[in-house]
Order: structure tokens, then C-alpha cells, then sequence
């Protein structure tokens, strides 16, 4: 099967590669071209455009940073519309807009071009591994068509409902991370101040029922307040604001991400939006005097 994939990110480079692993004939374009050359090198065809990409492909995945960026890559001058033949399946695994989404399937269909969300969870260690949860919106038979390719990059795939679910979805996964995020921020700050070995507090609640991906895996950030890049701050921002605005429009309160979203907006101000999203707990430690 043919596959273009358009998007070298941090997520978006080692899912081509596992896709790569597991046989598929697989052109990536980028924005900027030399994030495509290390996959080239891998076996990777490169294309100059997104429109080029999708000329001879089955399946085109896109996978970058906003709802934007998506338009630009699929509807723009240069985009996958213009090189794309009948019923070729559009799977965008970016994280944007739900109304957005709903909007772009519809235009793609008159063009008879199929269209799925599938964003992904699980930072750039499930991207890497090919463990990534996949929530998944659109048609059956759209869903089933695409699973062969999802499979490869993921583990926990769900047909959640129609085109925009997968992005609904997404939202509340990452109205979840918030709440996480800074619940543990503020437990590591806690023990931290109480000169606890946190190492060990770490195993004690970990085995309990506050366990969680997020304490097993970037509470450690937390205690050493060092930041290395996951999933950047700056991302997240912006899928709050996705799901803030959902919120609004349903007429829903959501005063915990509208707090991760305060914060986070204050962590990029002072030049941290490239840092993993566990630096919430930089901003809880300043605001608790540790250092």
C-alpha cells in the first residue's frame, strides 16, 4: 500500500517510520524538507509538496501542529486536494478542531475524497513504539480501511463516532492530561518542600490509586525540575484552547483547564513553550519558593 505521510514532527517522524517497519510504501513531505532526509534515508520517498505527496497514494496522513496548518497542507494551493485521485482516504492525526474537521470531510466528499480524524495519545515514547492510543472519527467502512495502517502506529484504536468525534475525543483526553498534570506537579512540589525522598513517595502512591501515566512517567521531571521535550507546552496550549472552546459552545465549565491554560499561557511567556509539558510544575514550584 501506498502512503504519504505529511508532518515530520516529533510524533509525526517516528510514526512514518514504524509504518516504514511494517512494509508500506511510505513518501513524507515536511515544511521545512530537511526534517524529510533522515526518513529518506530509512527508505522514504520525498515529495516537494503536499499535492505531490498525495499524487500517487492510497492513503495521506497528516500529522502537524494546528487546525491552520491542517487547512493549508489539505485545502491550500499546494495541498493534498489538488493531487489526490477519487476515493483516496485522508487520515489527518493532527490534534484541531472538531467543527473544523466536520467542515474539511464535507468539502473533501463533494471532491469524492474520504476523510478520518484519528489524533493520538501517548507523547513521543508511544509514537516511537508504536503504542499509541488512537481515537478515531468517521465512517466504518472509511475506519476499517484505514485500521491496517492505524495498527502500525498504535495499540488502543477506537471508532468513537462520526467525523469531529476523534477530535471531541482528543479534547477531553487532554482536559484529563491537565488535571493530571497538575495534581502530580503539585504533590512532587509538596513532598519536595517537605525534604521527602520522593523517589520513594513516588513508589508508595504510584502503586495505589493515584497511579497514573503521567506520575510513572514525568514525575521525575518534576522532582529535578528539568523539562526535555515530550510533548511541548506550547502544543497543549493550544489543545486547551480547542477544548475551551468547545466547552463554550456546549455551554460546559471547566475551571481546572481553564487554570492548566492560565498557567501554561504564562509558562510560554517566559519562554518555556518548547518545554515538555510537565513543566506545569515549574510554575508551581516558583509559586511555592522552591528552587
Amino acid at each position: 500500500m501506498k502512503i504519504a505521510f505529511i508532518g515530520m514532527g516529533t510524533m509525526g517522524a517516528a510514526m512514518a517510520l514504524n509504518l516504514l517497519k511494517a512494509g508500506f510504501d511510505v513518501t513524507v513531505h515536511n515544511r521545512t524538507r530537511e526534517r524529510e532526509i533522515p526518513l529518506e534515508k530509512d527508505g522514504a520517498n520525498r515529495a516537494a509538496t503536499p499535492a505531490e505527496a498525495a499524487a500517487k497514494a492510497e492513503i495521506v496522513i497528516t500529522c502537524v501542529s494546528d487546525t491552520p496548518d491542517v487547512e493549508r497542507v489539505v485545502m491550500g494551493s499546494e495541498g493534498v486536494v489538488h493531487g489526490a485521485s477519487p476515493g483516496t482516504l485522508i487520515i489527518d492525526m493532527s490534534t484541531i478542531s472538531p467543527e473544523a474537521t466536520r467542515v474539511m470531510a464535507a468539502a473533501l466528499a463533494k471532491q469524492h475524497l474520504k476523510m478520518i480524524d484519528a489524533p493520538v495519545s501517548g507523547g513521543s515514547e508511544g509514537a516511537k513504539e508504536g503504542t499509541l492510543a488512537i481515537m478515531v472519527g468517521g465512517s466504518k467502512e472509511d475506519v476499517a480501511a484505514a485500521m491496517p495502517v492505524l495498527e502500525a502506529m498504535g495499540k488502543n484504536i477506537t471508532h468513537v463516532g462520526p467525523n469531529g468525534a476523534g477530535q471531541t475525543t482528543k479534547a477531553i483526553n487532554q482536559i484529563l492530561i491537565a488535571a493530571t498534570y497538575l495534581g502530580v506537579a503539585e504533590g512532587v512540589s509538596l513532598g519536595v518542600k517537605a525534604g521527602l525522598d520522593m523517589e520513594k513517595v513516588i513508589t508508595a502512591v504510584g502503586g495505589g490509586a493515584a497511579g497514573s501515566w503521567v506520575l510513572a512517567h514525568r514525575s521525575g521531571n518534576m522532582i529535578t525540575n528539568q523539562y526535555p521535550l515530550g510533548f511541548r507546552v506550547r502544543h497543549h496550549f493550544k489543545d486547551l484552547r480547542i477544548a475551551l472552546d468547545l466547552a463554550r459552545n456546549l455551554g460546559v465549565t471547566l475551571p481546572v483547564a481553564a487554570l492548566a491554560e492560565q498557567i501554561e499561557a504564562g509558562l510560554i511567556g517566559q519562554g518555556h513553550g518548547d518545554e515538555d509539558v510537565s513543566a506545569l510544575a515549574r510554575a508551581i514550584r516558583n509559586l511555592s519558593s522552591i528552587s
